[in-house]
């Protein structure tokens, strides 16, 4: 299991925090997703054989997020 913090820009609320999380636990490896909103930042759990970094990026991408 593999770990990665992801930064994310414009996350201000509960719903973009659900959306962030959601997106990302959809995604077939992922096992964890934690926002925190305070720091704009998402804490992954993955396995690094079934998702790579690049596919949580266009997820979370895909709800309207900026990844930096």
């Amino acid at each position: 299991m593999a770990q990665t913090t992801l930064k994310v820009q414009g996350m201000t609320c509960g719903h973009c925090k659900a959306s962030v999380e959601g997106a990302l636990q959809e995604l077939t490896g992922v096992t964890k997703a934690e926002v925190n909103l305070e720091e704009g930042t998402v804490n992954v759990s993955y396995d690094e054989a079934d998702v790579t970094i690049e596919a949580m990026h266009e997820a979370v991408e895909e709800q309207g997020y900026d990844i930096v």
